[in-house]
């Protein structure tokens, strides 16, 4: 049996969209990606699997619903347009997910999730309630609180560290990295056209770490570095990671069906539920 024949039975599965998934490369909002994630998700969820969503893109769209010429660059500003942005983008996941009957829940998570034990477990009973009524959770970091992704902190970039600390607390099967590139490669494939697709990695290794590079579009903050990091941080959790592109969200099927698209990072360890 080949390493991906088990994902099929994948239970619980988080899937992480970036900026640059959800926008085009004008920055304004890729409505049609966004229609077709939902339906697969939605088609998902009929299937009988548990799916939460972590998205970013707040900013960017509060960016282009208020009109501005750039992305800002001071905090406060980033701040102003992520909460116009938040509740724009809940609406158009909302609508499209109620045009194939399912609910969707916001979640705004800090880092504090993780830091304190009392919080920790009201949020893990969040999702819990939320998965039982069969509610999809939208995750995103709470942007006019935290300033971590909205610094480009590498800790936290482009909500690739949340997905995976989220994978964690609710104890998923398998987090999907939607992202603009086809997975992780021993070289950056923008500049040496020779780069290598790696399929499978079994283990996060430094010289693994030396390859990755930095952020690959203007409109996101996580590279390639964060996104190491937060497959180290769920694999050693029991947790099979996969980094894909999202161009094509139907994708998504086809990764839960075994095929070999992006990158498959191996669960270190046998999760017990």
């Amino acid at each position: 049996m080949g390493y991906r024949d088990q994902l099929h039975s994948c239970k619980r599965i988080v899937v992480k969209v970036g900026t640059s998934t959800l926008t085009y490369d004008n920055g304004e909002i890729h409505l049609g990606r966004i229609e077709k994630l939902t339906r697969v998700l939605s088609d998902l969820m009929n299937s009988g699997k548990e799916v939460v969503l972590v998205t970013s893109g707040a900013v960017q769209v509060g960016v282009k619903k208020l009109k501005l010429a750039n992305r800002p660059t001071l905090i406060r500003d980033k701040q102003a347009a992520a909460a116009v942005g938040q509740s724009e983008l809940m609406h158009i996941y909302s609508k499209f997910f109620g045009e194939y009957s399912h609910i969707v829940g916001q979640v705004l998570l800090t880092k504090d999730v993780i830091e304190d034990e009392h919080v920790r477990n009201n949020v893990v009973n969040t999702f819990e309630k939320l998965i039982e009524d069969r509610v999809i959770p939208i995750v995103n970091e709470n942007d006019t609180v935290a300033i971590d992704e909205i610094e480009n902190i590498v800790r936290f970039g482009d909500n690739d560290n949340l997905s995976a600390i989220v994978s964690v607390l609710i104890q998923a099967d398998l987090l999907v990295i939607l992202s603009d590139i086809d997975g992780f490669f021993d070289s950056d494939p923008t500049k040496n056209e020779n780069s290598m697709l790696i399929k499978v990695i079994e283990k996060i290794t430094p010289e693994l770490e030396e390859f990755a590079g930095g952020s690959g579009t203007s409109v996101g903050t996580g590279g390639m570095v964060t996104k190491l990091t937060a497959a180290k941080r769920a694999t050693v959790e029991g947790i099979n990671v996969i980094l894909a592109n999202g161009k094509d969200p139907a994708i998504l099927r086809d990764l839960i069906n075994g095929k070999e698209l992006g990158t498959l990072f191996l669960s270190q360890k046998q999760k017990v539920r």
